[in-house]
């Protein structure tokens, strides 16, 4: 899937664009990306720019909210109340269901893969553009996937998994039968694409368990989509350059003058306190005045991961103008 760099639009343009396009597809260049420090001296983004995509979704018949989230890059529960619905709420065939999905973009790259490990997304740059942000699946905290530069190594289709000797010991010590190699084919969990990384063990692959993306479910390895990792291999080329970095707070100051936060929460357990982080990105580019800190402390609670905007004084005092979280529920069936 890939997510479209915009500027978010109040909902009722959002929704003049929808029904004119069928979705948003609005590009915002990418102009300028920092990264500065909080008061702990861990690394928090800096931007001007957001991905994502707002949409309307209708619900299939093969669908659930975990595939809904994995598709989409947003949890359960932020899909349930943007839309107005019970945390006990089943979907069912044919709801209509709004989806907004902004993610801050955490820095820039001319070319290659960008990877935030905090927020599960993957982002893939071609003449210093953005050309498509993807929900991906990641370590667990016990297993955690590295921060570092990589290039791409290896580049294969329908690779054999050969079972690493850490892998086959948890298996050992969980009671499982120790497996050493799975075919290609229906039940190898690399999926049909390979992208090997110079990260020695490490690669960027598809699933055969699509549920799984945006969590932290992997021994290490990145996992995307079928449709998505189809994408990335066919730009993908053998040396082509990435970074993997771990930034679980962003703040973003778009160009006609709103800002947005995002916050994740510290799977691994990096960093310091959000708030520091923030304010300290606040101060340094001199936003600390403009910014509703009750806003930002409520952001942090509750730790979903999308970017909110937390302008103090918006430039339209009107409520659809005042911040996409406030938008118009969409109808769904009964």
């Amino acid at each position: 899937m890939t997510a479209d760099v915009y500027a978010i639009r109040p909902p009722s343009v959002a929704r003049r664009i929808i029904n004119a396009l069928g979705c948003l597809f609005i590009t915002l260049l990418l102009n300028h990306t920092a990264q500065a420090q909080n008061a702990n001296g861990k690394s928090a983004a800096y931007s001007e720019a957001i991905a994502g995509n707002d949409i309307e979704y209708t619900v299939k018949h093969t669908d659930t909210l975990a595939k809904i989230r994995a598709r989409f890059g947003i949890p359960e529960t932020t899909i349930l109340r943007d839309n107005g619905l019970s945390a006990n709420y089943k979907i069912r065939t044919g709801d209509k269901l709004r989806i907004i999905n902004p993610h801050i973009i955490p820095a820039q790259l001319e070319e290659g893969i960008l990877i935030n490990l905090p927020q599960r997304m993957l982002y893939y740059f071609e003449d210093s553009k953005l050309e498509g942000a993807f929900p991906v699946s990641l370590g667990k905290p016990d297993w955690p996937t590295p921060a570092g530069n990589f290039y791409i190594a290896s580049r294969q289709e329908n690779k054999a998994w050969v079972v690493p000797k850490s892998i086959q010991e948890e298996m050992r010590r969980e009671g499982k039968t120790v497996i050493t190699e799975i075919p290609p084919g229906p039940k190898n969990p690399l999926g049909k694409h390979w992208l090997g990384l110079s990260l020695p063990g490490y690669g960027i692959h598809g699933t055969i368990a699509p549920a799984s993306i945006y969590r932290f479910r992997s021994h290490g390895c990145i996992r995307m989509h079928p449709d998505d990792i189809q994408t990335l291999f066919d730009k993908a080329e053998i040396g082509m350059e990435g970074r993997i970095v771990y930034t679980p707070a962003m703040l973003a100051h778009l160009p006609d003058g709103r800002i947005f936060v995002e916050v994740h929460t510290d799977v691994y357990k990096k960093t310091g306190d959000p708030m520091a982080a923030v304010r300290g990105l606040a101060e340094t580019y001199g936003l600390t005045d403009r910014i509703d800190w009750l806003r930002v402390k409520e952001i942090i609670r509750r730790k979903e991961g999308m970017a909110r905007e937390v302008t103090l004084a918006p430039a339209e005092e009107d409520n659809e103008q005042a911040s996409i979280s406030n938008h118009k529920q969409p109808q769904h069936r009964q």
